[in-house]
């Protein structure tokens, strides 16, 4: 089976070179006969990840962004290229995730029990463990309430594979059936949300979206809450927070929300404007709620 490896990285050496360590060390570990190649876009960084990957992995192919890429429009970079070749499958990869020595095992055994109840083989979404907090940082889930946008983690420690709604591309298998079915990430993303996109878009075309039994791997959720800081900041710069990729992200939220949520659209939006405008009630009486919930 040939397999392409998908990445994208900015300013994170140690922590790409770790994360592609981790992954040649579950390749040389699996029991499938897999051929791998590395697609990873360099973002621009200035830390010498590019070096670095290419001295320690010349294998690799290492591919150049301009510094505004950010984690969507590297990851479609690179998947963009690994398309120009003819693989079985895509494996999606944070570059700060370290994957146990059973990922590819583990695929292969969610891959059989996909085909069996389903007939045919669908999206495969590994569970991260945040091994600074102990506790789940990333996988897969499902709505509690699709309005208000409400959801709950799906169980990772069980024995048969579990359906999901919503999969963290931090581990994702995506066969090339589903592909040709769905495409890639899609554009109108910068930075976020980009895989909640792909697994629904997947979920509105009957493709399986599995979360794979057990830890497949480690990745730290260092996503802190940017309401801590946004209410102190003054009314410019909590307007290019809004908007900020790595901030609230609020282009690929609206895009979001338009491509699958219509009907909240419209709430949607005046509430990111009403944070702007009004930061220390929205945090007081809506954001401590949904943190509640």
């Amino acid at each position: 089976m040939r397999v392409a490896a998908l990445y994208t990285c900015f300013n994170r050496r140690e922590k790409t070179i770790r994360s592609l360590t981790r992954l040649y060390a579950a390749l040389d570990k699996t029991k499938e006969d897999i051929k791998l190649s590395v697609f990873l876009t360099d973002d621009d960084s200035s830390d010498g990840t590019s070096r670095a990957v290419s001295e320690k992995f010349p294998m690799v192919h290492l591919l150049k962004g301009n510094g505004s890429l950010y984690w969507a429009g590297g990851m479609r970079n690179s998947w963009n290229e690994a398309r120009k070749g003819d693989f079985d499958a895509y494996l999606l990869l944070n570059d700060d995730t370290d994957v146990y020595e059973h990922l590819f095992d583990s695929i292969a055994e969610t891959n059989t029990f996909c085909i069996a109840n389903y007939g045919t083989n669908g999206i495969y979404v590994g569970t991260t463990l945040d091994t600074a907090s102990n506790e789940i940082s990333y996988g897969g889930s499902v709505f509690v309430n699709r309005f208000l946008a409400t959801m709950k983690r799906v169980p990772f420690d069980v024995k048969t594979p579990q359906k999901c709604e919503l999969g963290n591309a931090n581990i994702m298998w995506v066969p090339k059936e589903v592909v040709a079915k769905i495409g890639i990430l899609s554009e109108g993303y910068i930075h976020g949300m980009a895989d909640y996109d792909y697994t629904l878009k997947a979920l509105n075309n009957n493709i399986p979206i599995l979360v794979i039994p057990g830890i497949q791997g480690e990745c730290v959720n260092d996503h802190s809450n940017p309401y801590a800081s946004f209410i102190h900041l003054n009314f410019r710069e909590r307007v290019r927070m809004l908007y900020n990729p790595v901030g609230l992200d609020f282009r690929s939220q609206v895009h979001h929300m338009k491509k699958h949520f219509p009907i909240r659209l419209p709430i949607f939006y005046l509430m990111g404007w009403f944070k702007v405008f009004f930061p220390r009630y929205y945090y007081r009486k809506f954001q401590k709620l949904r943190e509640r919930n």
